[in-house]
This record gives structure tokens, sequence and C-alpha cells, in this order.
């Protein structure tokens, strides 16, 4: 044993001896601290994964909660729509019946050989033709009022492409009409029902006729259907609420060119695009465009 330890403490062994004994504490430490940093390491990742979890869990509670939020805002804008849907149709509804409630019912019937208009019939109110938009063998130059501002854009459309169309003949009363057809049957017999409507079933006791002509014809009817504004009316009148209420092969009259009546733009540009006659149309359709006749 002694020996040993004296050779231990050999002055060449020693050294190495100390050396061994630091390298194995600096290993034992070395290795001590690692697993310390290991189990931190392992620890950390364990709160980590804790953290994702509860913040994924978060995540989509608060996804669910949007979701949920966006699903009830589609649903509430949807009521919200369906209401406004709802309270337009209402508002058009009680403007249309407003409207209605201040407009003539009469203004279009089928009168001609069909509906009957009385002697007491007079238009709402009528207003003087100006003179520079009616010829100078006009008589009857009053219109319904209403339509007068319809009437004179047509004209001064037409004006405006070269064609000077005038009004010959407007509002008749039920009287005018009476005297008229009985000096037509006077001269033409019973051929003047082939032109002519007896009192109460002539568009013209509405105030919403008007005979047209021009001065080419020299303020005259014949020949009207050979004029540029003949050909002009055809193309553009519907755009102004105007429509021919005998066209050529209509079943009351003779194709009269000249004889155009209101009936308001919607219901004549649906007319014009759908190539029907007035006649033709179903009068419960028609009336469903009275309450914006004047728009």
């Amino acid at each position: 044993m002694r020996k040993f330890f004296t050779r231990m403490f050999d002055k060449d062994i020693f050294p190495i001896l100390i050396i061994g004994i630091c390298l194995f504490g600096v290993y034992k430490y070395t290795d001590y601290r690692f697993n310390l940093v290991e189990n931190r390491l392992d620890l950390i990742s364990k709160e980590s994964s804790l953290v994702q979890n509860s913040l994924e869990s978060k995540v989509k509670n608060v996804e669910d909660f949007l979701l949920e939020t966006q699903n009830t805002l589609t649903t509430e804008q949807q009521k919200n729509s369906s209401l406004k849907r709802q309270f337009s149709r209402i508002t058009n509804t009680v403007d249309n019946l407003q409207k209605l409630s201040t407009t003539d019912p009469e203004l279009l019937k089928k009168y001609s050989k069909a509906y009957f208009l009385n002697e007491h019939y007079i238009p709402i109110s009528l207003s003087d033709i100006p003179v520079d938009y009616r010829a100078t063998k006009s008589t009857n130059f009053q219109i319904l009022s209403d339509v007068l501002p319809h009437f004179e854009d047509m004209v001064d459309a037409g004006k405006e492409d070269g064609v000077n169309i005038l009004a010959q003949s407007a509002y008749r009363s039920f009287a005018t009409q009476y005297n008229l057809k009985a000096a037509y049957k006077v001269t033409y017999g019973v051929g003047a029902n082939t032109f002519s409507a007896d009192q109460g079933y002539s568009e013209h006791q509405l105030g919403t006729a008007i005979d047209l002509t021009t001065g080419k014809t020299n303020g005259g009817l014949e020949g009207f259907d050979k004029t540029p504004e003949y050909k002009w009316l055809n193309e553009n009148a519907y755009k102004y609420g105007f429509i021919i209420s005998y066209p050529a092969g209509n079943k009351y009259y003779i194709f009269e060119p000249w004889h155009w009546r209101f009936v308001g733009i919607e219901l004549a540009n649906r007319l014009h695009d759908d190539n029907m006659y007035f006649y033709n149309m179903d009068q419960r359709t028609i009336d469903s465009y009275l309450a914006n006749i004047f728009d």
C-alpha cells in the first residue's frame, strides 16, 4: 500500500493523475449540465406543446365564433334585404294607388266600337296646343294637359331630324263628334262608318288622341302615309308614348296613318318591342300601365 501511494505521488505519475481527476470532474460536471439542459428543453417542449394546444383551442373557438357571427350576420342581411324588398313593393304599391286615385281610369280603355264614353265625359284638364305645333286648318286644337309636354317633345325631336309634324285635330267632345259623324253620313252615307267613330266611341273624346299632318300635304290628312313625317313617327313615336290607333289591316276602321293616341311611354315601348297592336292586348294587361301613364 505504501508503495502504491509512494508511486502515486511520484513526480511523473502525479500530474497525470491530477489531470485525469480534473478531466473526470469536467466530464461529470458537463454531463450534469447537459442533463439539466436536456431536462429544461424537455420541460420547455412540453410547456410549448401545452401553449400551442391552448392557442389552437382558442383559435378554434375564435374561428367558430366568427363563423357563427358571420352566419348570423348573413341571416340578418337576408332578412333586411327581404324586408327592404317588401317595403319597396309596399311603397310602389302605395305610390301606384296614389297615382291611380288621381288618374282618369278611362284613359287606356279600348273605345273603338268596344267601350263607350257618355255625353257627360270631359277630360280632367285640357290645354291649347301652341300655334307653332298645329296646322293652319286646325279647329280642334286642345289636348289633355298631361299629354301636351309629350307631344311637344315628340314634335321638337322630329324637327331636329328634319321633319315637321303638326296637329290637325285633337280633343273632340261628345257633341262635336256627333255633329262630325252626322256631316260625314250626309256625304258618305253608311260608308262613314268605315272611317269615323260614333259619338262616345271616339278616342278623341279622351283628349289623348290626335290627328297629325304636315305642311307637305297642305295641312290635310290624305297622303300623310307617303311623307317622311309618317315614316319618322313609325320609327320614333313610341319613345314619346304615342301609338298608331288604326294601322293597315285593323278590324275597326280604314287605315288612318294620321291618327295617333297617347298611351304612355312604358306601354308604347312594350307594344313596340313585342310588335303588338294595342287593340289586341288584353285590357287587364293594358290597365296595369295606367298608374305610370304620364311618367
